[in-house]
């Protein structure tokens, strides 16, 4: 059963969904993904969220990929963390080192660095739902920007939990090999 994710927990699924169930999602403009095992629907993404996906998106492919340190992605893009959890973030880094959980079709691992982008609808879900997804899974970076504050939050993986990042500028990520100002951003 699918849920809006405005409600920010799923309903639950009487049987858990996998990666052959998402493959039959329809085509229909808004973000499917499972977590969990549950089906989840977000809305298309507004415009100012993919202005700022797309200015992250520049300094993440700039300093990242164009330098041969890993590969950028933005959504959509399938990101299986486990059986039962496949998501379409707004942007994936994945380091060169880890390269080999790149497949022709879908991310199939945890990459090194997630992005969600906020919006009025998916607050709850990117906030609570899926940071708790990301950190059960062992994503070491996951960053929540958030448009209507202009702020960028950034959650480092210490010891199997989140901690939240001091509020700096430029923010610094993955080992010091990312360097990213607000203004080029906001």
């Amino acid at each position: 059963m699918a849920t809006d994710a405005r409600s920010a927990v799923p309903a639950r699924s009487r049987s858990k969904l996998g990666y052959r169930e998402y493959c039959c999602f329809p085509d229909d403009g808004r973000r499917h993904e499972i977590i969990d095992g549950d089906h989840c629907v977000t809305p298309a993404p507004s415009t100012a969220h993919q202005t700022i996906s797309k200015r992250i998106q520049h300094q993440l492919y700039t300093q990242i990929e164009l330098a041969g340190l890993g590969i950028v992605f933005n959504a959509p893009v399938d990101v299986q963390l486990t059986e039962h959890d496949i998501v379409q973030p707004d942007l994936v880094v994945i380091l060169a080192d880890r390269i080999r959980i790149i497949t022709p079709t879908k991310v199939n691992g945890v990459p090194d660095l997630i992005i969600e982008i906020l919006s009025a609808s998916n607050v709850a879900h990117d906030t609570a739902v899926k940071k708790q997804l990301y950190e059960r899974t062992g994503v070491a970076e996951y960053w929540i920007a958030d448009p209507d504050n202009q702020r960028l939050e950034r959650y480092q993986l210490l010891d199997g939990a989140y901690r939240l990042e001091p509020q700096a500028d430029p923010v610094k990520a993955l080992a010091g090999r990312l360097s990213v100002r607000m203004a080029d951003i906001w």
